[in-house]
């Protein structure tokens, strides 16, 4: 049995490393699965890339200046991905060839890209990622590597928002056209 001196020695310790573990807690970015924002990407200049496409011709983020990007993360297998892939083509729709841009980031074997866009047809450009540590999700933020993963970026090239899963509907409206919420 523990005297009282020591009691209250082990109750003095268990405090403060509860209080030192929220304390790190509170420090640490805010990054969480279930669509909350990496806020310490918002308003920084987003990563230069140059991606192919699945023809092998590159892209660059930088062809997109002067209009709003959404990237979207995304591979053949994860489901929550492709669930949100309809909605991302709707909305891609409505805002024509001369609004923001939705750009699919596969972050995939080319080859398993190839077979699902083959009948799953999208109406908006799809790169390949780069797999390689740091991989290209990451660079933007993906930290936790979950999948889907989306970035919107301003016509100046600056990160608005960060969401970890899929968007919605009212989500995506609200990247395209209005200011992201947090």
């Amino acid at each position: 049995m523990l005297s009282r001196s020591n009691t209250l020695i082990l109750t003095l310790a268990v405090v403060a490393s509860v209080i030192g573990g929220y304390v790190q807690h509170r420090n640490q970015p805010s990054t969480s699965y279930g669509g909350l924002t990496d806020t310490t990407l918002i308003g920084q200049p987003a990563p230069a890339f140059l991606l192919p496409d699945l023809d092998g011709k590159p892209h660059r983020l930088a062809d997109n200046h002067g209009r709003r990007v959404l990237l979207n993360f995304w591979a053949s297998w994860c489901v929550p991905c492709l669930a949100e892939m309809p909605a991302l083509n709707r909305a891609q729709a409505r805002t024509g060839n001369n609004g923001p841009v939705i750009i699919g980031i596969a972050m995939d074997d080319p080859a398993h890209v190839r077979r699902f866009l083959a009948t799953h047809p999208l109406d908006y450009p799809i790169l390949l990622g780069d797999l390689a540590d740091p991989s290209t999700s990451a660079l933007f933020g993906d930290t936790q590597t979950v999948l889907p993963y989306s970035v919107l970026i301003d016509a100046n090239g600056t990160i608005m928002a960060t969401h970890v899963g899929a968007l919605t509907s009212s989500e995506l409206e609200s990247w395209l056209i209005g200011a992201p919420r947090p």
